[in-house]
Parts: C-alpha cells; structure tokens; sequence
C-alpha cells in the first residue's frame, strides 16, 4: 500500500496553473494591480491519533487580519530562494517550527489576496516531535485542528458580507470555538480538492 505522504505528494503534484483568490471565490474580476509575492506554510502533523493541520491566531493589534486564523507565512525577503524557503523562514520566526522538521510535499494553487498578495502555499508534513516558541507581537496562539474535519466539504460553509456597496462571498469552517475563514479556509478546501478526507478518518 502507498504510503500517505507519497500519495499526498502525488495528488499535490496535480495542481494546475489556475490562479485561486479571494476574488475567484466571491465571484467577482480580480483586481488589476501589483502583487507582493508572499508564502504560508500548511503544516500538516502525523499524530499517532491521525493527521491534523497547524494553524495559529494572529494578535488583535496586527494592522492586518488581526485575530484572524492564519497558516504561518508572509511576504517574500530578497534572500529566500523560493516560495518553499519563504514559507519555512516564516514559520520559523513566527511560531519556532524547525525547517528540519518539515518535509516539504507540495504546493496548492497560487492564491491572490484582497490585500495585494499572491500567496504560494506550501504544504509539509511536520514530524510531532516539535516545540513551538510563538513570536508573541504576531501570534496570539498555535492550535491544531483534525485534517478530517478541516477537509470535510460539509465543513465547508459560504458566507458572504457587503464590502464598498458590494457583496462578497468567502469560506467558513468552524471549528470548536474557532472561525477558520477567507484565505485561510480557501487554501484549505482547495486542500480538500486534491485529497480525500477518508484517507484521514
């Protein structure tokens, strides 16, 4: 039988060269503009009582998304190599996690944000042995959420909001008394579109 992070890498390999946004989902042309080249890891752990996704919740006092659930990540630096290295440097700074334990097994569509990013996000399996010191200016919390759950397209809620005289659409995936939603919930449905959440039942 395969081994579930070489079939994740497999179906992650997949990905088109469809632009995903913020835009794709609220249904609306995206927005001429230049984007900042950012990259978020979407650390997924291998607990012995299965598979769960690490996210964090941004501080209050961000000027972006504050309080938000986020993946760890952010813009480009001129010495990161790739979009791969920028999301592993970001998780480092942000949260502790040690690019030596990540095994990196892809990428998920490109993702343009309302706020002028395009977004690589990089998925890796993150070995359970870790611990994590949290940057406490960005990060309120690192919590983890069962990677079933967050898959599950019953889990997948649309909502939508009037944003300049317009109305927008965007995912929402609750959790316990989290509210995973916008980027953060679309990267994981698109996620869900190249695994299959049995997998991790």
């Amino acid at each position: 039988m395969e081994r579930l992070p070489e079939l994740i890498r497999r179906r992650l390999a997949r990905v088109s060269d469809a632009l995903n946004g913020d835009h794709v989902v609220a249904g609306v042309a995206a927005p001429l503009r230049e984007l900042m080249p950012a990259a978020v890891l979407v650390p997924l752990v291998a607990r012995p009582e299965g598979y769960t996704v690490l996210l964090t919740r941004r501080t209050e006092h961000l000027v972006h998304h504050p309080g938000q659930v986020s993946f760890p990540g952010g813009r480009s630096e001129e010495g990161d190599a790739s979009p791969v290295a920028t999301a592993l440097r970001e998780a480092h700074e942000e949260i502790g996690l040690e690019p030596a334990l990540v095994e990196v097994l892809g990428s998920l569509d490109l993702y343009q944000t309302v706020t002028g990013f395009l977004v690589t996000p990089v998925v890796g399996l993150v070995h359970p042995s870790f611990q994590l010191t949290l940057d406490s200016f960005e990060v309120a919390e690192a919590f983890e959420v069962p990677l079933a759950h967050a898959l599950d397209p019953c889990n997948h809620q649309r909502q939508s909001r009037i944003v300049n005289g317009q109305r927008r659409e965007y995912y929402v995936i609750p959790y316990r008394h989290y509210f995973i939603w916008g980027a953060t919930a679309a990267m994981l449905v698109n996620l869900s579109t190249r695994l299959d959440a049995e997998l991790f039942r």
